[in-house]
């Protein structure tokens, strides 16, 4: 396997195998700042937005502390979600599953949600690495079940959120449970006012490093948002990569699992598909790597392992089956299109459900366009949101009659009505009018 541009780093061969099988080959511009700051034992801030690697930026220094030899905590990480937390807990399981023999570095998530008389029983042997909600993490040291005083280092991940949600003081009390020299690493979008006490109480002349990414993708790349409408899933993938008729397309998914049904399901349709997940063996995947280069494949089913670090090339169109759970992976999945200055295709079906993800990533810099298959046929159709913002609108012409009829002076029997009555009128009147004017 070629050589990878962490081993700068001088981290433990454990790691650098685990990003080798990550497919990580160029730190990202958080990760160059941040990883020597973080292996000095420096607090650091990271003021950075999803897709900039941040995760790993702590996870790779930090898990190269860690003693193996001591059975305490020794390193913590709060996040706002149960989401984002088992998230992470994920990633920390595929680095430490590398580990030397005799030389394994323990891990374990607490979350709300989870049976917690069952996660006491659990913590009679403390793990070295606790990713959790602060709220569960703070909950769990009261109970005397998790020892904090141990910690050489917390990770307060997503912190504005944390703010938001009214979560910060669970981390201040778990952070003052912590010895009083703590290496504090906070990530955050944006740096409020509010936070600035908090960070000011723990940290001492931190690192601070803000990476803005100028472009979360490229130039060339048009992101479409199909709508699934109570339609047949599997269905509208197929008549979608029909229509697309695209050189070479990857089709990804969040499970090896669902990764194997689609292409199975494609297959049985009568196309030629070629998959890449966890479960194939090197051999497999190197040959499968050889047939996607020689084109034996017109579409691909791949999960997230595919969209880190592996290059192939070609690739005019993107489908995402599933929005991952970890957004960082949606910039990642539409990156192996639209390289080298070429355009590309990134189409995303989505349901009711994936609404907060779709929301996050416009928030990101993703500008979507809404494009339905309908007879073979890609149609334009209304931005998503239009019943919001013409619910929105209502409510101004409620708010301008409401401020415009007022209450009388003097109140006689029945005024609410009537002047309920006129409100409604105003509206109605106000909206006749709009429509003429649309006409």
């Amino acid at each position: 396997m070629e050589k990878t541009n962490f081993e700068r780093f001088e981290l433990q061969p454990f790691l650098i195998e685990a990003i080798k099988q990550l497919g990580f080959y160029n730190p990202t511009e958080i990760q160059e700042r941040l990883i020597p700051s973080v292996l000095k034992g420096d607090s650091v801030i990271g003021q950075s937005q999803t897709g900039t690697g941040k995760t790993h930026a702590y996870l790779l220094p930090l898990l190269e502390k860690v003693n193996p030899a001591k059975q305490e905590v020794q390193v913590v990480i709060a996040a706002p979600t149960r989401e984002l937390a088992s998230q992470i807990y994920k990633e920390v399981l595929k680095i430490t599953k590398y580990c030397e023999e005799g030389k394994e570095i323990t891990a374990k998530c607490f979350i709300g949600g989870t049976d917690k008389q069952r996660t006491i029983e659990k913590l009679k042997k403390q793990p070295q690495i606790v990713v959790g909600t602060p709220s569960r993490l703070f909950d769990l040291v009261n109970e005397k079940a998790l020892f904090v005083h141990t910690t050489a280092a917390i990770v307060v991940d997503e912190a504005d959120l944390m703010l938001d949600m009214g979560f910060l003081e669970d981390v201040d009390r778990l952070a003052s449970s912590m010895p009083e020299k703590l290496q504090m690493l906070v990530f955050s979008a944006t740096i409020p006012e509010k936070l600035k006490p908090f960070l000011k109480k723990y940290m001492d002349n931190p690192k601070y490093s803000h990476v803005s990414p100028n472009q979360v993708a490229a130039a060339k790349l048009e992101h479409v948002l199909v709508p699934l409408r109570h339609r047949n899933k599997f269905k509208l993938l197929h008549d979608m990569l029909l229509s697309y008729n695209p050189y070479l397309a990857i089709v990804f998914t969040n499970t090896k699992k669902m990764a194997d049904e689609v292409a199975d399901d494609l297959m049985a349709k009568g196309l030629r598909v070629g998959r890449i997940h966890g479960d194939l063996t090197p051999r497999d995947r190197k040959k499968m790597m050889k047939q996607i280069s020689n084109l034996e494949f017109q579409y691909v089913v791949a999960t997230d392992l595919a969209a880190r670090g592996i290059d192939i090339e070609g690739i005019s169109h993107v489908i995402n089956f599933e929005l991952p759970s970890d957004l960082d992976f949606y910039i990642h999945r539409v990156g192996r299109t639209a390289r080298a200055g070429y355009s590309g295709i990134a189409a995303t079906m989505y349901d009711v459900e994936d609404e907060d993800a779709v929301i996050r990533l416009e928030k990101m810099g993703i500008e979507f366009v809404n494009k339905d298959l309908k007879n073979g046929e890609w149609i334009s159709i209304d931005d998503r949101n239009r019943r919001k913002k013409r619910q929105k609108k209502t409510d101004d012409v409620d708010k301008e009659a409401s401020r415009l009829i007022q209450k009388p002076k003097k109140v006689k029997p029945g005024y609410k009505k009537k002047r309920a009555r006129e409100i409604q009128k105003f509206v109605q009147k106000k909206k006749r009018s709009e429509r003429r004017n649309n006409r």
